[in-house]
């Protein structure tokens, strides 16, 4: 027997994407390159060999693209802007014809009824910024906040909800510990400076958005995931401790005013030197909400252990073409976490979808994975709500298609299918069912 969830009156429904993946035009109206644009025309460094510098082509095919958001009536759209596409060197002078981009952009979306929420910063530091030090240097986040100001200069008069930095622990851990995300460095001390600067950029940036809108609502969006041990064993509930230090709470307790979790500082050793005083107040400054970006969980045993034995806790038996697998119970974990832990009092689901294959190799591109990936976490999302958990939105990654890092284009995220070769759009059964749910504000569960 199916039943419906009625999710809250004004609840927010949208989808998301990001300025690298999906825009192109990497070289048009004056756009300078980031560090996406070197590290992707690296042999071997991207699945394919393939780039951002096409894409999704969205830069041409924006009126497309917001026109197919009103079509599955979406009531909110959660796109980046290029920093380089605005200041092309970082610092310095402001590339007009960029802003005009986002302007037009904003413009169409207000005129169609969808809200814009604009993402800041999205992995795409401009390359003239890291070759003079990128994120492990403090000028980079002062260099955020006068970009900052730029954008909400232009778009605040229309923008009220604006993100500051999307997933800093990933972006400092994967490009400047692990290498396997641009810039490509290496360095533990590198990736602890870094990511400090991000935090630092996201106080800079609330401060430097305020003072141009005073009407602006901002918050920091992260990627927290429920980090559980593989057993009972002391040992895997000591790994699985530090794995949540370095996963959730290093970029969390900072924000909501604890400073850096001293279990991590202990255990990486970390002198704390880019932490100069004022720092932490700045970093700790009020927000109006966090994005929650939500996968899949993690589960840790200690090195120093056996294999566990078949009563331990262990992965699922449904995997996503990420290899993640598909725990819909997590997201409700977290937004609890998050609500108890922090007492945030505007919760967004920021980003959550799957990597999937299609069925069919023609319309009308049936997804069923897809579809139940969102019905069963909308589901967990539902649940958080029905226990006071405050979650006023949900954004569906991905609208599109897109380059999706690393991995190239090998993966498909969208509710819409693009054909790279044509860049035509098809809605998937997933965007059609999506519509549904966002139409109606109701899901439906069951048979």
């Amino acid at each position: 027997m199916t039943t419906e969830l009625i999710f809250p009156d004004g609840f927010t429904w949208g989808s998301a994407t990001a300025a690298y993946q999906v825009e192109g035009a990497v070289t048009e109206d004056g756009r300078g390159p980031c560090i996406w644009d070197r590290f992707s025309h690296e042999p071997g460094k991207v699945e394919g060999g393939d780039t951002g510098d096409v894409a999704c082509d969205h830069y041409h095919r924006w009126r497309e693209d917001v026109a197919l958001m009103r079509e599955l009536g979406l009531g909110a759209y959660r796109f980046s802007v290029a920093w380089s596409r605005v200041i092309p060197e970082g610092r310095g002078a402001v590339n007009s014809k960029g802003l005009d981009f986002y302007d037009r952009l904003v413009d169409e979306l207000l005129k169609v009824g969808i809200e814009p929420f604009v993402t800041l910063y999205h992995f795409d530091l401009p390359q003239a910024l890291e070759d003079v030090g990128g994120w492990p240097e403090r000028s980079t986040a002062e260099a955020f906040a006068e970009y900052a100001a730029v954008v909400a200069r232009r778009l605040g008069d229309r923008v009220r909800h604006w993100v500051t930095l999307n997933e800093p622990r990933v972006a400092a851990l994967a490009g400047y510990e692990l290498g396997v995300h641009a810039p490509g460095r290496s360095s533990v001390a590198e990736r602890l400076a870094a990511g400090h600067h991000m935090l630092l950029a996201h106080g800079l940036g609330m401060q430097a958005i305020r003072a141009e809108s005073s009407s602006a609502k901002i918050g920091l969006v992260n990627d927290p995931a429920p980090c559980h041990p593989a057993s009972g064993h002391p040992l895997d509930v000591v790994t699985a401790n530090l794995k949540h230090a370095l996963r959730n709470t290093w970029m969390l307790d900072p924000v909501f005013g604890r400073g850096y979790p001293a279990l991590l500082v202990e255990a990486l050793e970390w002198d704390q030197d880019e932490v100069l005083p004022g720092d932490l107040e700045i970093i700790s400054l009020p927000t109006d909400f966090f994005g929650l970006n939500y996968y899949t969980r993690d589960i840790f045993r200690s090195p120093d252990l056996p294999p566990p034995d078949a009563g331990a806790v262990t992965p699922g038996d449904e995997f996503t073409d990420m290899g993640w697998e598909v725990y819909p119970a997590g997201v409700l974990e977290m937004l609890e976490w998050l609500w108890h832990e922090y007492g945030i009092a505007n919760l967004y689901v920021t980003e959550n979808g799957a990597a999937y294959g299609d069925t069919d190799d023609a319309p009308p591109f049936r997804d069923p994975k897809r579809v139940a990936f969102l019905r069963d976490h909308l589901a967990a999302v539902h649940r958080a709500i029905e226990r006071g958990v405050p979650v006023r939105g949900f954004f569906q990654w991905s609208l599109l298609d897109n380059f999706e890092w690393a991995f190239g284009y090998s993966k498909r995220f969208g509710i819409v299918r693009v054909d790279y070769e044509t860049q035509k759009r098809f809605v998937r059964d997933s965007g059609r069912f999506y519509s549904s749910v966002a139409r109606s504000n109701r899901l439906p569960v069951g048979d």
